[in-house]
């Protein structure tokens, strides 16, 4: 029996799909969005349902106001109700910012910070119907701490810590809690192996990369009946590399 739907984007891999299996084995009924690898979001999927969970997978490019429109639509009719939304999806590209074209930094905007926009707002009638709902909006420790070669994700990750606190503000009175987890220094598969520039300046207090399991464990907490008391914050998974506020 499933205790609540919960809508995960970017869910095909890393920290998205550990989210999305986290939250199945809390009993949540998992929505995988992916942008377009359809074969990623149904091996999530498949491994949710083996494990005796629910869930379905959408294809949909949150930049997209009328693909995200869809998608909800699709969580209604399935489910007639959401009660977890996780803003994970997210551009992780790497250009120095004299190289940068206009179209990319577009792009991360309209991924991470327009993608958050696009799907709170459809889902908020939902949500709103929930009365316990969680919005988690998933940032970057370089929002906080900066990072050359990442102006575009930088400013879209930071951009959504004042979503977060924004939306939290607002949201409130309807029941519906909305936070930032903020991963660092995560141990991920990126396109070509590549390590991103900005580890090599950075280092952990507990001498290792985290797992997206960590990530999911805090989502999962924030979304829990454990954590109403908790909005409008960032929480920082990053094993001690950045320790500010």
């Amino acid at each position: 029996m499933i205790s609540r739907v919960a809508l995960v984007t970017g869910a095909g891999r890393n920290i998205g799909r550990a989210i999305a299996l986290a939250l199945a084995r809390e009993s949540a009924a998992v929505v995988v969005n992916v942008r377009s690898n359809a074969q990623e979001a149904q091996a999530v999927v498949r491994e949710i349902e083996a494990a005796g969970g629910q869930a379905m997978a959408s294809l949909a490019d949150v930049s997209d106001r009328d693909a995200v429109d869809a998608m909800i639509a699709q969580v209604r009719q399935r489910y007639g109700r959401l009660d977890v939304l996780v803003n994970n999806a997210a551009v992780r590209e790497e250009t120095p910012f004299g190289q940068m074209e206009f179209e990319a930094w577009r792009h991360a905007l309209a991924v991470c910070l327009d993608g958050a926009f696009h799907c709170t707002q459809a889902a908020l009638p939902l949500l709103q119907a929930s009365g316990q709902a969680s919005v988690i909006n998933i940032g970057g420790l370089t929002a906080h701490t900066g990072a050359s070669r990442r102006v575009h994700v930088v400013t879209a990750k930071a951009g959504l810590v004042g979503m977060t606190r924004a939306l939290a503000s607002e949201l409130s009175p309807q029941g519906i809690t909305v936070n930032c987890v903020a991963p660092g220094l995560i141990d991920t598969a990126r396109p070509g192996g590549r390590t991103p520039h900005h580890h090599a300046a950075q280092r952990t207090l507990v001498g290792r990369a985290g797992a997206p399991e960590e990530v999911a464990e805090a989502v999962c907490w924030l979304a829990g009946s454990h954590a109403r008391y908790v909005t409008g914050q960032v929480i920082h998974v990053n094993g001690g590399a950045y320790l500010g506020g």
